[in-house]
């Protein structure tokens, strides 16, 4: 069977409650994803990914569209509650409990990212399978309530439930005395002046060094213009997991011993590069291609060609390619990061 670093995640068939979809991918389905997993969340207006934690996963989480509020318990007992909107990031360590709700008049859509290829769903913990398994005169001593009381909780998981819609109308909305651009769980990506190559694309980066409590993962929006390439590359500290928003693209990778392997992407599909492994990324389509990247590693390290190329003395370059010393002045100067479309 021939190695494939593709999945069709939006393909898949969604897991869906209340107004809610969920559709993941782990190294169960996609097994060359050893160390990250990514789960497509869907959540109408006023419905609530509910209470849960993560046993063996940290989770970063990319809004492309749409809006939500969050909630997060810290174990010392803080408690921050967030809005987000399309374009915005969060990070929750992992066993952190965090609730997730659709707000605005629109869906809201949610990459979430985890940094365990072997996470799905079976090591979340949910707040009503927890009290629906525990016997319910200890759940009602537990939450000072009767046992007739105790006996209208849910009997079983929700995951998903549909309540009313917390906006800035209702009651329901959560107070904020200042207003501020950033918050310990909240970082706008999109917001960001990006690193820009003209006629190439853009990149915008979130790490541990601009959001610090993502101590553990980097996330960052890449765009790539029709015809530009973002070039070979390889990360030597950290995994790729790609998610394509939109456009399409040639994506491949490098394994050594003559072998790469290139697929064609298109929106919703999900694509894994191992550490270190050699990749390049080519627009072939007629529209800009916008990719969500997540790395395991809050610090990630990147060694672009050119960047390689143009450091290295000529007379190894001429050596090692078996080229004359002009031929050697035609090759980059300097890093491009992204390649703009030849001209024509």
């Amino acid at each position: 069977m021939t190695t494939t670093f593709k999945y069709r995640l939006e393909q898949q068939t969604a897991y869906e409650h209340h107004g809610g979809q969920m559709r993941e991918v782990s190294v169960a389905e996609f097994p060359v994803s050893t160390a990250i997993a990514g789960v497509s969340l869907r959540l109408a207006p006023g419905t609530l990914r509910e209470l849960h934690w993560h046993t063996n996963a940290s989770e970063w989480g990319y809004v492309v569209s749409g809006s939500c509020r969050t909630t997060v318990l810290h174990p010392d007992g803080t408690t921050y509650i967030d809005n987000f909107n399309s374009g915005d990031v969060w990070y929750f360590p992992k066993g952190y409990g965090h609730s997730i709700q659709g707000i605005g008049s629109d869906e809201c859509h949610i990459i979430q990212i985890m940094n365990n290829g072997t996470f799905t769903e079976k090591h979340t913990f949910s707040i009503t399978d927890f009290i629906a398994q525990t016997p319910i005169e200890l759940v009602a001593q537990n939450l000072g309530i009767s046992i007739a009381d105790a006996q209208q909780l849910p009997t079983k998981e929700s995951y998903f439930a549909s309540g009313p819609i917390p906006d800035d109308s209702t009651l329901d909305a959560t107070a904020r005395s200042t207003t501020g651009l950033t918050s310990m769980h909240r970082y706008p990506l999109m917001a960001q002046d990006p690193k820009r190559v003209p006629g190439g694309g853009t990149e915008r980066v979130a790490s541990a060094r601009l959001f610090p409590i993502s101590t553990n993962m980097t996330g960052a929006i890449i765009e790539i213009q029709p015809g530009a390439l973002r070039e070979m590359h390889w990360h030597p500290n950290t995994d790729e997991w790609q998610y394509y928003i939109s456009g399409t693209a040639r994506m491949a990778v490098f394994l050594g011993k003559g072998e790469l392997i290139e697929d064609q992407f298109e929106a919703g599909d999900v694509g894994y590069v191992p550490e270190g492994a050699g990749h390049y990324i080519y627009n072939n389509g007629t529209e800009v291609c916008r990719i969500l990247v997540g790395f395991n590693n809050g610090q990630h390290e990147t060694i672009d060609l050119t960047k390689w190329i143009s450091s290295t003395p000529d007379d190894v370059l001429a050596t090692n390619l078996d080229i004359n010393r002009e031929q050697v002045s035609q090759l980059p100067q300097r890093h491009w990061f992204i390649a703009p479309a030849p001209v024509q």
